[in-house]
């Protein structure tokens, strides 16, 4: 049985499959890029819940972080921004992801151009998304 946090996150990763970009979780920075772009789902923190009482529930605002690359040349800054654009529109079809989450809300992503030796640069960010969700305890 999975947690609610592990549920949300997979069912994070499911919406961002969506995408043209290569999606992957957890793992290191690939030696190339594809060139549609790649984002790598990092689970983040949860933070300190906030509490009620009668029921007992956590209520989770939970600090997930999308790390988006691009390696496009000439055309990285347009590829970047349309990857970016995808990446929001894709988290508004649904904001509460099938009814698992209170409220998906993407930050906005603060950008950086990282020069490659012999090839071309990567214009990367991160993204923190907030996931808003309720359990009944803090391993639940």
């Amino acid at each position: 049985m999975l947690t609610t946090r592990e549920t949300i996150l997979a069912a994070l990763l499911a919406r961002l499959q969506q995408l043209d970009a290569l999606i992957l979780r957890d793992e290191v920075l690939p030696e190339r890029i594809p060139t549609a772009g790649l984002i790598i789902l990092r689970d983040g923190q949860p933070g300190e819940p906030e509490l009620t009482l009668s029921p007992l529930r956590y209520h989770y605002q939970h600090r997930a972080e999308l790390e988006v690359v691009v390696q496009a040349g000439t055309g990285r800054a347009s590829a970047f921004d349309t990857l970016i654009a995808a990446i929001g529109a894709t988290l508004e079809m649904d904001r509460t992801l099938g009814g698992l989450c209170d409220w998906v809300e993407p930050e906005a992503p603060a950008s950086v151009d990282l020069p490659i030796e012999g090839a071309a640069a990567l214009k990367a960010a991160v993204i923190t998304v907030v996931l808003h969700y309720t359990t009944t305890g803090p391993l639940a």
